[in-house]
């Protein structure tokens, strides 16, 4: 304890100087983005600037077709008209849905920065605001109270701190003397911190930092630097797009080449009009192909995937703040998690009880029972919140806490203890002795005057003269052995029935001399229960688990035995102090952060250097925590995992709030991430198939000199309307648990597998080739009902579609594709297209596709080009085109 001292503080004029010099104790706000530029931000998609290309060049089409050919109407306009509403679809829904999660989320740095902090001034104590305080001021602090700024202390008595919010320690015993510093404390034993909070005792420091310059303010700052962590859909996407461009420009060359060359081959004599004419055609061909080429569809499927998953994992108590972050979690390969209310409960509890006199270590009516009861109650200075009777809170010490929370589990009311006794003398817990003693007249014992004390078990029991039941000093050494092996805290327990005319305490110095010791308590931040079972569903889906956490090693060691993380073999390289760690240079830590399995004693920005090591290291990272600690790393992390009771800050960086603060809902973020992947493979299967069959139509009919039997209008309904179906349709699948038996995808794998491109290229050639034949019998026939191909009579004089053919041949492209959507359901679900349970969302989808594209054909007319059809062929088109499903089925049963 430091010896009292008169301390004059800052003058005025000090005060306006040390706030010129060393600025106020405000932390700098990081500065928000105007919704604008936060919209604009959506049309960096890859995709959405391919479509942006596609728009300029379809205008430009439309335009000359319009202005400059006869007998055009205003309907040409209708394709880029179609190709902006689905960019503006896309990039307003994605902005729609992240401003409506930020706007649920609702968490902002909120600080009372007028709180009043007592501080001494001009040799007087004063009140100053909290934003007012200076380098140099002297504060004084005291329990309950939150330290406004870091310094040095000068003066503590049973001064204890939570530094939770900072280290993840949630009892920190603070001291000014030298002899009683923690050297591998994180951080130094007489220094104090902004943000922590006083649980016990009171003390008065020196301000050293204010403002930004603190460590809660620096990690603030280095939670607001983005890092602009590209996620792994990102950079699929980016490769998708790269290779739709390539591809498509290669055909669109090739049709250019190939058309111009047939001019060139055909001509008898060059005539420049005759030329130019034709090159425009082509240049047309050309940029319409680019057109029907682009997956129109593509941005809003996957918009909407990330949408509707946003909105069903909030179920699972992950209330998504940022969009990606749904898929990413998918393609999690490490997650670096806190301790303290993440793993553990962050509540002291009582693990273990041994009191030598009480028969099977529980309360009953023995008058040692009732010692104990009593003991635990007056001897203490917690207290409980009840204002929510199901969920007490500890005002004060935790340790302490635990105590009288586990007489509130066993039915003894601590307030009717501590009121039926009459105080006579106490001496106060300090660091420097190590236990607490109360005398009171008893209330258990009426008449009798006894005697508490509380602390660690070997300085309680130097301080006896017997022990309750017997019981030798080797067994109770053993006893306590134990539990430290397990990171416990133990406390020790004694009393002394004061006879008349004896003194137990005197000038505040312990001088009873027959006390007896009564036994042990061990007390831990116990692990969650459903945490175990979590972690090993992790470790089961390949991700691996890196604990980083304030605590000493032996604790830090020990919870991640208990979760299941630590196992038999791992040794010193799976475990580093926060010192050590930093004091590998980047190679040695690129070299060893894989075996690393627990950090701890760790500062705030060790697990920030942790996360971008590695992220070198080409992992996918996610990121837990619940503190201002925690911040730079969920920001810089892929994936950023925040605690519903997390401090603001914590939550202002994360991608996502566990709102129940269980692990147990990574697993589910990971299971919805994983399956919300194959969703989107599933529609870019569709789609793309869709785009191949409509590709190669173009290319043949550019070399076949046929004009496309697929008008604008029909493709604006196949590649945007419906495909917008379908989209919804296959992001509403629910997500499945067996995903959670495959190891984390390759990040470098393209998002088409061998798998997909099979399908694309097999199923796109075989609707081809069954089209080109329709397109050659309707060109060179006349076919009033799909019945007439029974008794087909072929005209090669023939060359015109009839609009009756034209609606036909839409119908059947379009139901090809539809029955298709029921295969693209099924890839990667090794079931059938059939096992629709929990799948009503996509059965009533589909129905309204069917329904849509019927009532399209009935009543389109001029505007989609179409006449309606008679009912055998709606019944021919439907049954033979659901052969599609039929040969998919009986391909996938035949794999299984």
């Amino acid at each position: 304890m430091s010896q009292s001292r008169h301390y004059d503080g800052l003058t005025d004029a000090q005060v306006l100087e040390s706030r010129r010099e060393h600025g106020v104790n405000v932390l700098t706000p990081p500065k928000k983005r105007s919704m604008f530029m936060r919209f604009l931000e959506k049309f960096k998609d890859p995709l959405i600037i391919i479509l942006l290309v596609a728009g300029a060049l379809s205008i430009g089409i439309a335009c000359y077709e319009y202005y400059a050919l006869p007998d055009t109407d205003a309907t040409v306009f209708f394709e880029p008209l179609g190709i902006f509403i689905a960019i503006f679809l896309a990039t307003g829904l994605a902005f729609y849905f992240e401003a409506r999660a930020d706007k649920e989320f609702a968490i902002l740095n909120q600080v009372n920065d007028d709180e009043p902090v007592q501080v001494i001034r001009n040799g007087n104590t004063t009140q100053v605001p909290k934003k007012d305080i200076v380098v140099g001021d002297i504060v004084i602090i005291t329990t309950g109270e939150e330290i406004p700024a870091d310094g040095e202390l000068i003066e503590a008595v049973s001064l204890q701190v939570d530094e939770s919010s900072l280290t993840g320690e949630p009892v920190c015993a603070k001291s000014t003397d030298p002899a009683l510093f923690d050297k591998d404390a994180t951080f130094p034993t007489d220094w104090v911190m902004r943000g922590t909070k006083v649980m016990e005792g009171h003390g008065m420091y020196e301000v050293k930092a204010v403002g930004d310059h603190t460590e809660n303010g620096k990690v603030f700052e280095a939670a607001q630097i983005d890092d602009s962590v590209k996620t792994p859909l990102n950079e699929q996407l980016d490769r998708l797009g790269t290779l739709i461009t390539r591809v498509s420009l290669g055909i669109a060359a090739l049709i250019i080449i190939g058309r111009l060359s047939l001019f060139f081959i055909n001509m008898v004599e060059f005539d420049w009009l005759r030329f130019v004419t034709f090159f425009l055609q082509t240049i047309m061909i050309a940029v319409t192909l680019l057109v029907v080429s682009i997956p129109e569809g593509l941005p809003m499927a996957v918009t909407l995937s990330l949408a509707y998953s946003m909105r069903r994992m909030l179920k699972t108590n992950n209330l998504v703040r940022k969009m990606h972050a749904c898929e990413t979690m998918g393609a999690t390969t490490v997650i670096c998690t806190d301790k303290t209310g993440t793993l553990t409960e962050n509540q002291m509890r009582i693990y273990r009880t041994d009191f030598f006199g009480l028969p099977e270590q529980r309360l009953d009516d023995s008058v040692m029972s009732r010692l104990v009861e009593e003991g635990i109650a007056v001897n203490s200075t917690a207290l409980l919140d009840l204002s929510n009777p199901d969920k007490p809170s500890v005002l004060g010490n935790p340790t302490e806490g635990a105590l009288i929370l586990w007489l509130r589990n066993n039915g003894v009311d601590y307030r009717t203890l501590r009121e039926g006794v009459e105080r006579v003398d106490e001496i106060p817990f300090t660091t420097e002795r190590k236990y607490m003693a109360s005398e009171v007249k008893s209330g258990v014992l009426p008449g009798k005057t006894i005697l508490y004390v509380k602390g660690a078990p070997e300085i309680v029991y130097s301080l006896c003269r017997n022990t309750e039941g017997g019981v030798d000093k080797a067994a109770i050494d053993n006893l306590l052995l134990g539990y430290q092996n397990q990171a416990m805290r133990t406390l020790g327990f004694a009393y002394q029935i004061v006879e008349p005319g004896q003194e137990a305490i005197a000038d505040g110095n312990l001088v009873a001399d027959n006390l007896t010791f009564m036994g042990v308590v061990a007390i831990s931040d116990p692990v969650r229960a459903d945490v175990p079972d979590a972690v090993q569903e992790c470790l089961d889906a390949g991700i691996a688990i890196k604990i980083v956490t304030g605590d000493t090693p032996n604790t830090a060691k020990e919870i991640a035995r208990q979760i299941g993380l630590w196992k038999e073999g791992d040794g010193d390289r799976n475990i580093i102090t926060g010192p050590e760690f930093a004091a590998l240079d980047d190679k040695a830590l690129y070299d060893r952060v894989k075996d690393l399995k627990v950090i701890s004693r760790a500062r705030p920005l060790d697990k920030k250097r942790l996360v971008e090591t590695l992220q070198k290291r080409n992992e996918v990272v996610a990121v837990t925590g619940d503190g201002t600690n925690d911040a730079p790393a969920l920001k810089a992390a892929q994936v950023g995992l925040s605690m519903g009771d997390g401090t603001s800050v914590a939550k202002e960086a994360s991608d996502i709030t566990i709102v129940d603060n269980s692990f147990a809902s990574i697993g589910r973020a990971v299971m919805w991430g994983r399956s919300l992947y194959h969703n989107i493979q599933r529609f870019i299967l569709f789609q793309m198939t869709v785009n191949v069959v409509a590709c190669l139509i173009v290319l043949c009919g550019a070399f076949m000199g046929t004009e496309s039997p697929l008008t604008v209008t029909q493709m604006l309904w196949v590649n945007l309307i419906m495909d917008t179906f379908a989209a919804m349709a296959l992001a509403s699948l629910p997500p499945s648990e067996r995903v959670m038996k495959d190891k984390p995808r390759d990040r470098n794998a393209f998002i088409i597998n061998r798998p997909m491109r099979y399908d694309i290229i097999g199923m796109g050639g075989l609707f081809f080739v069954l089209l080109l034949g329709l397109l050659y019998i309707f060109h060179h026939a006349d076919i009033t009902c799909l019945t007439d191909l029974l008794s087909l009579h072929l005209d090669p004089s023939s060359s015109e579609m009839t609009p009756y053919e034209l609606s036909l041949f839409f119908t059947i492209f379009v139901f090809l594709q539809f029955w298709n959507m029921f295969n693209a359901r099924a890839f990667e679900s090794h079931g059938s297209a059939f096992n629709l349970k929990g799948c009503s969302e996509f059965d009533f989808i589909a129905l309204v596709i069917l329904i849509g594209q019927i009532l399209i054909v009935t009543f389109g007319g001029e505007m989609f080009n179409v006449t309606p059809l008679k009912v055998v062929d709606w019944v021919i088109i439907i049954v033979v085109t659901s052969l599609v499903l039929w040969v998919g089925e009986l391909f996938r049963l035949f794999k299984k």
